[in-house]
């Protein structure tokens, strides 16, 4: 509660801030329009773009005023079929989404990953620890297209790759699920891939199959299996938490998506790199042709308009 009134504070401080600054700049609009002076007309039309950046910000923080936005979130990627192609391409995405984390100061840490064969990954699961970081990365939640000449074709022909993106907040213990040692089955394995010798050679990587809904999940990341347990039930109490949510206040297309097949047609988002440039999102039809820098991270303005759209 404590917590809360603090934020509630800071927020309307916020806001006493920015209205002063309105009444501030609507007092010297009505001066540079009765003087006529240039130099502090092009200083007010600065300040005034700066003004209305901040509040575009605190207005999407607004947006973000749901129940677990605030939380950290579970983020992971499964690629579609197109084998290589597009186990490359979720590691791609992997990557964007780690320098998205870096720019916004947030953590970026891998619970579990399955590389692929020759490139790319089969699955991987990451936590994304920081303020809102929930709130954000569930505009990302979907099916994301590559089109690409691709690195692996000897003949250079062009590829369309499918991964979909899931993201889930990250439960603390101010929730509780409920889990009956009964309900769980616990299974340990040698860990696939690369890691060491450690990693390899001994039972580390854990298993837990939820019993009672059939949710099953895995973690081999840590060459500690009692670190791989920790993970994996994070990711399990995660998944439970969502489903709860479903069942509970019916907020299945909210807190989940819609469930479809990592295939054309139901993409929310395309990346073209061949024959032209461009970077469009489907649900906003914003686009931007910058794709090297938005395959570095920059996807503030995807994320913002889908937030502010919803």
């Amino acid at each position: 509660m404590l917590q809360e009134l603090t934020r509630a504070r800071e927020g309307l401080g916020r806001i006493d801030g920015l209205s002063a600054e309105v009444d501030e700049y609507t007092e010297l609009a009505r001066l540079v329009e009765a003087e006529g002076d240039e130099s502090l007309s092009a200083e007010l039309d600065i300040s005034v773009q700066q003004l209305g950046k901040r509040i575009r910000a605190m207005e999407l923080e607004h947006m973000l005023s749901g129940a677990d936005d605030h939380r950290d979130a579970i983020l992971t990627i499964h690629p579609g079929a197109g084998g290589i192609e597009s186990m490359d391409w979720a590691a791609m995405l992997s990557r964007m989404y780690q320098r998205w984390a870096e720019r916004h100061g947030h953590a970026w840490r891998v619970l579990d990953m399955s590389p692929g064969e020759e490139a790319g990954v089969k699955s991987l699961t990451a936590e994304v620890a920081g303020v809102n970081a929930y709130g954000y990365l569930k505009a990302e939640r979907g099916v994301h297209r590559l089109v690409r000449i691709s690195p692996f074709d000897a003949s250079r022909r062009r590829h369309t790759s499918f991964a979909s993106v899931s993201v889930l907040p990250e439960i603390d213990d101010t929730i509780t699920v409920e889990i009956g040692d009964k309900d769980l089955r616990v299974d340990t394995f040698r860990a696939s891939g690369a890691g060491g010798q450690h990693v390899n050679k001994t039972s580390s990587a854990v298993r837990i199959t939820h019993i009672p809904t059939g949710t099953v999940v895995q973690c081999q990341s840590e060459r500690s299996q009692h670190r791989n347990r920790e993970n994996a039930m994070k990711i399990l109490m995660s998944r439970l938490y969502q489903r709860q949510m479903e069942e509970e206040e019916a907020k299945r297309l909210e807190i989940q998506g819609e469930k479809t097949d990592i295939a054309w047609g139901n993409q929310i988002r395309s990346y073209v790199l061949q024959p032209y440039s461009l970077v469009k999102d489907h649900r906003t039809d914003l686009s931007d042709g910058n794709v090297q820098a938005i395959l570095d991270g920059a996807i503030d303005q995807f994320i913002e308009g889908f937030l502010l759209r919803s």
